[in-house]
């Protein structure tokens, strides 16, 4: 039997939009594995992405990549954001934990450290 390879970043975000909820899951799960390796991309993404559901799952992929590269996107969707958007935006503050994230959230009153 041939041995299958794993979908391509761009397939798994197609994977993502689907509406079929085991392949969006499976979409989703490996971009959760390469998403530290793809941070540029997925902030790419995110910007001109339309679908709510689907930021919320890319905003959550940059902030499990603790990358600094997220912190602007996470403060600004604090400030603007929709509420989902805005709870996905304190997690990666939080996840980040970079003496600014924590400072940004301290001045917010909010918790520095993920419930």
């Amino acid at each position: 039997m041939a041995k299958r390879t794993p979908p391509t970043f761009d397939e798994a975000l197609a994977l993502m939009r689907s509406r079929n909820a085991v392949d969006a899951e499976g979409g989703f799960l490996v971009l959760q594995r390469i998403a530290s390796n793809r941070v540029a991309e997925l902030l790419a993404e995110f910007e001109t992405e339309t679908d709510e559901g689907v930021r919320c799952w890319l905003l959550e992929l940059i902030g499990e990549a603790r990358s600094p590269a997220g912190f602007d996107l996470f403060c600004e969707q604090f400030a603007v954001g929709r509420e989902s958007l805005r709870n996905w935006g304190i997690r990666g503050l939080q996840l980040l934990a970079t003496p600014e994230a924590r400072s940004f959230l301290y001045e917010r009153g909010l918790p520095r450290t993920p419930a």
